[in-house]
């Protein structure tokens, strides 16, 4: 209406012919005027009101609220929580640590909660000396080449950055490493030491656990003797003993809509029924095996090729990424787990959390049935930590099995070898330890709520985004070996995938996936020269790297030399990829294949023999050529052999000192010039 009446005033004033015509004009434009303000002055008294009430309406809420309370401060005063324990955690078990030092907590007159920094404001630990007896805990587990896990980057890169007050801040950390791989426990020396530097209190000395040993008793050492520097810190003293105390309760559903049940799904129900974009480790694509191949032509072992096919995922990879694949368990082993504890595993259950105020509702997607949550959920096939074998204790009848599992799960030296003995050096899982102590008949809710979860597998991926945009491909090899009591333990992830044929209705072949960011990536030019060094399946990558730079070359590009050595066990038996890398050779994308058959002759060869072999040409790529290295495999032997023959040809050809020759390849790693995909 005013912009109506705008126009009105602007037409209405244009110059008058006539005196006459100007009375009446202005008469014309008073009425307006006066009809005009009555009408503003109806709407200030009237429509306002109703806009002043809109506010008060309990029920609106902010459009941009957040999903989560991101105050960890607040919770912990709503609860009365007065140790928070923090988890850098890719596998789950620095999240399993976590959730045990929090329950450790009530003994000593304390309340913990165990907290993922990924759902938090991590930069209030400024303000957590506002409440009494306050500790952050800080169990960090190292990924790759000394990163931090994925839900603790944001945490890494705050803790990077800031410059924060922490100076109320009490604190401790045990870090989760394997002693194998170049940075051991890099984030858990990290935290350690920034939050010194930013003023925070170290109540305990750092812990390191190395996998590569025995993490689980590396991890009770250290809590053993933190709790007493705690309680002396506090001046608090343990209340009792450690006491068995549910986290979950069960219900159980006798009348539920099938349709509200999960059936495997990681996050979302029905999301593999229903996909959308985009797709990570909470909401995996599910991809068709198109292609599953025996690689090998002889030997004991099986080595695989399979292709997955990503067609209208939207889902995108580079050369040298990791895909991560969901897999199930032996339905003969949860059968068998069944069977023992005489359950109907088809029961419909949901497993709630006891602390309401607790962000994790269940410990894996509810409701479900006991056979989703052991087939698809649980961790069957892996040696249970020790604080499993304590809460499991209660419920043997036998005096003497209570006695060993008690014994095994304490912190006396005894118990501890005969833990390393019975349980890890025998690979007993689960399965193996009901078997064997027949009075230990567990109610299968307690089991489920003990078991740590099943986790992804993580495999290099063996080709190049750029030749295959729709599939991804992976090499394997399962994993099937004898344990020291005679039965036959098979890898999960590799005997799943061995068995998921290609079909034409595709449901018997499908792989819950996603892709996983990796820092092993080709050089930005391609005329830099790369030499790769992937024994066994750690050729993997190196096949999407060779097919990535065959591809530059296609488009006319300058592509530098492009040096492979690769090694396996014999040359007729398991020489993967042999026609595809001879075809490389033979049209000149790969200038050197050399390739060392470790068992065709008397004495091993190994790739770090070939690499010495050819060391006159390494260097000269090396320290002309500015070539790239990548290294792929097995971290223990392989990765460590290679990496000091590296030093020893630099100290030669250099004319370096040893020590100058390790700083020297140290800063090719800093300057992403020697990179590493390696594992134990």
């Amino acid at each position: 209406l005013i912009v109506m009446g705008d126009a009105g005033m602007k037409q209405t004033v244009s110059t008058p012919e006539n005196p006459a015509e100007q009375d009446s004009l202005f008469s014309m434009t008073d009425l307006f005027l006066v009809s005009l303000i009555t009408g503003l002055l109806t709407y200030w008294f009237f429509f306002r009101k109703k806009k002043e009430e809109v506010p008060e309406l309990p029920k609106i809420s902010p459009v941009a609220s957040p999903v989560r309370d991101s105050s960890f401060i607040e919770k912990m005063k709503k609860t009365g929580r007065n140790i928070v324990v923090f988890y850098g955690s890719q596998t789950g078990t620095a999240e399993e640590f976590a959730n045990r030092l929090s329950k450790d907590a009530h003994r000593y007159g304390l309340r913990g909660m165990a907290a993922d920094p990924e759902e938090y404001d991590l930069s209030d630990l400024s303000r957590l000396s506002e409440i009494d007896k306050s500790l952050a805990v800080f169990c960090m587990a190292t990924y790759g080449e000394g990163d931090p896990t994925d839900n603790a980057q944001d945490f890494y890169d705050w803790l990077q950055e800031t410059d924060a007050d922490l100076s109320g801040l009490r604190f401790a950390v045990f870090g989760l490493g394997n002693k194998t791989y170049e940075h051991f426990n890099a984030m858990g020396k990290y935290v350690d030491k920034r939050l010194e530097e930013l003023g925070a209190q170290r109540i305990f000395e750092l812990g390191q656990g190395d996998d590569d040993g025995n993490l689980e008793e590396d991890f009770i050492t250290w809590r053993e003797q933190f709790w007493p520097a705690v309680c002396e810190h506090f001046g608090v003293e343990a209340t009792g003993e450690e006491s068995s105390i549910r986290q979950y309760e069960l219900v159980v559903h006798t009348d539920v809509n099938m349709s509200k049940v999960y059936t495997g799904e990681m996050g979302r129900l029905k999301s593999y029924e229903n996909q959308k974009p985009p797709f990570d480790a909470k909401n995996p694509f599910l991809a068709a095996v198109t292609v599953n191949r025996k690689l090998n032509e002889g030997g004991e072992r099986h080595l695989m090729h399979l292709e997955l096919d990503i067609s209208n995922s939207k889902i995108r990879y580079e050369s040298g990424d990791h895909v991560a694949v969901y897999p199930a368990n032996d339905s003969s082993l949860v059968n068998q787990i069944g069977e023992i504890l005489q359950m109907d595993l088809d029961t419909i259950m949901s497993l709630n959390n006891l602390d309401e105020e607790s962000n994790k509702k269940h410990p894996f997607p509810c409701p479900t049935s006991y056979r989703t949550a052991l087939t698809y959920y649980l961790d069957i096939t892996n040696p249970p930590r020790t604080n499993v074998l304590y809460e499991l204790a209660q419920y043997a009848t036998d005096p003497g099995e209570q006695e060993q599992l008690r014994k095994m799960a304490s912190s006396a030296a005894e118990g501890k070898a005969l833990y390393l003995s019975w349980v890890v050096e025998a690979r007993r899982n689960i399965l193996a330890i009901l078997q064997d102590l027949p009075s230990l008949r567990p109610p299968i809710d307690h089991l489920c709520e003990l078991l740590p979860r099943l986790q992804a597998r993580y495999y290099s991926i063996a080709s190049s985004s750029k030749v295959h945009p729709n599939a991804i491909h992976i090499c394997a090899v399962t994993v099937e070996y004898e344990t020291k009591t005679g039965r036959l333990n098979k890898g999960v992830a590799t005997n799943w995938l061995k068995n998921k044929v290609p079909d034409e209705d595709r449901s018997k072949s499908l792989v819950p996936m996603y892709v996983r960011k990796s820092q092993f990536r080709l050089p930005f030019k391609p005329s830099t020269p790369v030499i790769m060094i992937g024994p066994g399946t750690g050729i993997a990558p190196f096949v999407g790297f060779i097919q990535e730079r065959a591809w530059l070359k296609q488009q006319g590009k300058d592509v530098g030399e492009t040096v492979l050595y690769y090694g396996c066990r014999h040359e007729k038996e398991d020489y993967l990829y042999r026609e595809e890398l001879a075809r490389f050779h033979q049209d000149g994308i790969l200038t050197q294949l050399n390739v060392a058959f470790s068992r065709d002759q008397a004495e091993k060869v190994y790739v770090q023999h070939l690499l010495r072999k050819n060391k006159e040409n390494v260097w000269k790529l090396l320290n002309e050529g500015n070539a790239h290295i990548y290294v792929c495999g097995d971290a223990r032997n392989m990765a460590r052999d290679v990496q000091n023959t590296f030093y020893e040809i630099v100290a030669e050809f250099g004319n370096m000192s040893q020590p100058q020759a390790v700083d020297y390849v140290k800063k090719l790693m800093t300057k992403g010039r020697y990179s590493l995909d390696v594992w134990s």
